[in-house]
């Protein structure tokens, strides 16, 4: 839609600060309980080292500083999320619950290779 193309910068930058604030309350669900119960039984390798880096990579993300790596350990977070917690039980992410996995790995590739953008720390500090 090549309406909208005059606001493609705004319009990632948008995607960039939600995609990290919504990684980041993966982050303080599981580290803080907020704003809802983590899962119960959760291994403590998930719920510090993957809430970590939900929390701080989300951050990073949403604020656009050090985004590219922020977005890349993410990514691969995600991806070993995804075979650790969902491919083994089976192969198409809809019957498995993978989904958001696989959604959130290549949102923060594409992220990781297209940079901070507008409206970031990154791009401030550039200048």
């Amino acid at each position: 839609m090549t309406a909208l193309k005059p606001f493609e910068s705004q319009i990632y930058a948008v995607l960039r600060i939600i995609a990290g604030l919504m990684f980041l309350c993966h982050g303080t669900q599981k580290l803080f309980g907020w704003p809802v119960e983590a899962m119960a039984g959760m291994p403590p390798m998930v719920q510090y080292l993957g809430g970590g880096i939900e929390l701080g990579g989300g951050l990073l993300i949403a604020i656009g500083l050090l985004t590219r790596w922020a977005a890349f350990l993410a990514s691969g977070m995600m991806a070993a999320a995804y075979w650790m917690a969902h491919g083994l039980n089976g192969f198409f992410p809809i019957a498995n619950g993978g989904e958001l996995a696989i959604l959130y790995c290549f949102l923060f590739l594409f992220i990781c290779a297209r940079g901070p953008g507008i409206w970031s720390v990154d791009a401030s500090r550039e200048r």
